[in-house]
């Protein structure tokens, strides 16, 4: 969801800045190799991605360390699989409290509860770059997953992390967080992303 650009929320970089975040994140860099970021309107971000079975396991216990090290680079504190055209349900995350790296890897995430208490965050995304805009979501959701070890997790989040599993969930389904605003607002903001993409190619 909340980029740094994923799930990059804006206020989150500028409190923190990319220099200290990508010092924060060297602890757990790897040599994975880099994936490339989908951007909107490819029409793969678009598509539900599947459940991950075991006919999966190696590609996906590959993936998960591309995934963390693309999403650190972008930088981002989330990412979902079909932002970088694996159309498998798999996210990462890793919002580093207080500087310190907390990675998340979540497959086969799914909301399981969630409040009807609400909470706005402003919201941004890899693959809808340099583009924010406040979203509403439940303030407090439950998710059940599988860990990287593949073994079954629960867990309860509010805040920022509550609106990251929101955002990056809603990747798997195809939707992205403009599709929570009115229409007018995401009209405006894909329109100054297409114009920002036009100026930036006219630029090469």
């Amino acid at each position: 969801m909340l980029c740094m650009k994923p799930l990059l929320c804006k206020s989150f970089v500028a409190e923190r800045g990319h220099a200290d975040y990508m010092l924060g994140m060297s602890e757990v860099q790897t040599e994975a190799p880099l994936l490339p970021l989908l951007i909107c309107p490819d029409p793969k971000l678009r598509k539900t991605a599947r459940p991950v079975t075991e006919a999966d396991r190696g590609e996906v216990d590959a993936l998960i360390p591309s995934m963390f090290a693309t999403m650190y680079k972008a930088p981002g504190i989330g990412l979902a699989a079909p932002q970088v055209g694996r159309s498998l349900r798999v996210v990462t995350i890793d919002l580093a409290p207080d500087n310190v790296p907390a990675p998340i890897a979540l497959i086969n995430p799914e909301i399981i509860a969630a409040s009807d208490e609400e909470a706005v965050q402003q919201e941004g995304c890899l693959s809808v770059p340099e583009q924010y805009a406040d979203v509403t979501r439940p303030a407090r959701v439950k998710v059940r997953y599988l860990d990287e070890h593949w073994v079954k997790r629960e867990i309860e989040a509010e805040g920022l992390l509550a609106a990251c599993l929101q955002h990056e969930i809603d990747h798997l389904n195809g939707v992205l967080f403009v599709d929570h605003l009115t229409a007018l607002k995401r009209n405006i903001l894909l329109r100054k992303l297409a114009k920002a993409q036009k100026d930036q190619q006219a630029r090469r």
